[in-house]
């Protein structure tokens, strides 16, 4: 028998409080981010358009995400919530935009694990073919549907197995390509130069800037997900300081580890002619190792696997938190507020992720193919989150403005998000395909598609908020209230324990 958490009349069973502590929790944003999915597929995306000069692309969004990673941490220190980004942006703007903010995550998050199970499945399809060329490079999505049914699974028992799962595949993904990225850099020697943090090698379609921002679009792919912790504010001890933590821990240091990774592969590669480095084949991650150390293309390939498995994982911890939220308040169904007895896991919200996966994933990679679909996926991806990175930057001005007026911390609260939204812009309008500045180049079709895509889906969530309000108003109002009120927890579980 099921539960709903939350809500009108509502339950006796919610998410398990305090089950997981800052290692799961900062695991949660890092494999939420895919270090070794992105820094073999989602990064090198970005060749096409940044070229040798693709290093300053992941620098740009670094300091970028870094920015907003400091937002997302002060606010998360005020209203610890699965409600996440939502309700930070109602509390600090306006309900209708938290509710807008919320929409529009989960969908973001909700097209992650369909993004990298479209990578797991041609990864794995083109590295068994190579060495059992009867099996068909066609048969990609076998694979696709099993890391699914994993990841089902390990939701579905709980958030302890989730994040445990999430933090061993995210180490040792992350030991894979550091210890690989020594290796490129020592082997590359005398041609290690700086140079590459320059526009110097980007290619000629878009030189210059152009191709930087161009290139940051799947640069910021790579990021999106630093924020994958806070949704877990309701199950995480101390969440004040723990989801705080996290954020800002996860977007340094893999940040860091982006813009390493990056450099090796380049520098090793050749950035004159790096334009030309793929996911996958001789003139990838995995190709250079096995020309350069043998077997060791085993572990970069269990490590893309593994950060698949991880990412996907993540994204849909992220997103049937943030719609369980929702459903709790009535804004959503109040179908996905309902919480298994026993694993404590909002079970049908797991459910409608894992279909909406399965549909993305197969509806357009066997439509197109799995790499055409899985950069369509990832600028949709990128369109959304950098839009929500956008207005949470100014929520954090609005929420801290109200509540401190002239005590307000001008660098933390003000300088900072100011910062993050004029780094953002021009990523999010080269994605979104409006060349608002003659610098921007729109990406082409079919990636271009996805815009436009985005927009009606965000057409659809104003219907629906529209439609909220006339018939339900205080529904959107309490998106900005599903947060966590400690002291009160602490009294329910005392008086629920006498």
């Amino acid at each position: 028998m099921s539960e709903l958490a939350g809500g009108s009349g509502a339950p006796a069973v919610g998410l398990r409080r305090g089950a997981i502590g800052l290692r799961e929790v900062l695991f949660q944003s890092i494999t939420d981010m895919a270090p070794g999915a992105a820094i073999a597929a989602s990064i090198p995306a970005g060749v096409y358009f940044a070229g040798g000069s693709l290093p300053l692309s992941v620098l740009l969004a670094l300091v970028a995400c870094l920015l907003c990673a400091s937002c997302v941490g002060e606010l998360a220190r005020e209203l610890p919530s699965a409600g996440g980004l939502g309700t930070y942006t109602a509390r600090g703007l306006h309900p209708s935009l938290g509710f807008l903010v919320n929409w529009a995550y989960v969908a973001a998050a909700g097209l992650i694990p369909a993004l990298v199970l479209l990578q797991l499945g041609s990864t794995t399809a083109a590295t068994v073919h190579e060495y059992a060329t009867w099996f068909s490079l066609n048969l990609w999505w076998i694979f696709s549907v099993i890391g699914a049914l994993i990841v089902l699974a390990a939701g579905y028992y709980g958030i302890r197995t989730s994040a445990r799962m999430g933090t061993i595949l995210g180490t040792f993904e992350i030991v894979v390509f550091v210890v690989l990225a020594i290796l490129f850099v020592i082997k590359a020697g005398d041609a290690n130069t700086l140079s590459v943090f320059t526009a110097k090698y980007t290619p000629s379609g878009f030189h210059g800037i152009s191709g930087i921002f161009a290139g940051s679009v799947f640069t910021i792919l790579a990021f999106g997900g630093f924020e994958g912790a806070a949704p877990l504010g309701e199950e995480a001890k101390d969440p004040r300081k723990t989801v705080r933590r996290a954020v800002l821990g996860a977007t340094l240091g893999v940040g860091l580890i982006y813009v390493f990774t990056t450099y090796a592969a380049d520098v090793v590669f050749g950035p004159a002619r790096f334009a030309l480095f793929t996911s996958s084949g001789p003139s990838s991650w995995e190709g250079i190792a096995t020309a350069s150390y043998g077997i060791f293309w085993l572990l970069v390939f269990l490590a893309i696997v593994n950060s698949t498995i991880a990412n996907s994982n993540a994204g849909t911890t992220a997103s049937s938190r943030t719609a369980y939220a929702m459903g709790r308040v009535g804004a959503f169904p109040h179908f996905l507020a309902t919480v298994h007895p026993r694993h404590r896991t909002p079970q049908w919200a797991l459910l409608a992720a894992f279909v909406v996966t399965i549909g993305v994933t197969l509806g357009l990679g066997l439509h197109f193919n799995p790499f055409t679909a899985f950069n369509m996926v990832g600028t949709g991806i990128v369109v959304l989150l950098v839009a929500i990175y956008l207005v949470v930057d100014a929520a954090c001005i609005g929420y801290f403005w109200k509540k401190n007026g002239r005590q307000i911390n001008w660098f933390l609260h003000v300088i900072v998000p100011v910062l993050g939204i004029i780094v953002f812009l021009p990523a999010w309008f080269s994605g979104a395909g409006i060349p608002i500045f003659s610098f921007i180049t729109p990406l082409p079709a079919p990636l271009s598609y996805m815009g436009p895509v985005m927009a009606v889906w965000m057409l659809l969530g104003v219907g629906y908020m529209v439609y909220l309000y006339q018939r339900y108003p205080g529904r959107v109002k309490e998106v900005g209230t599903i947060h966590l009120d400690l002291d009160a927890q602490i009294d329910e579980e005392q008086e629920a324990v006498a």
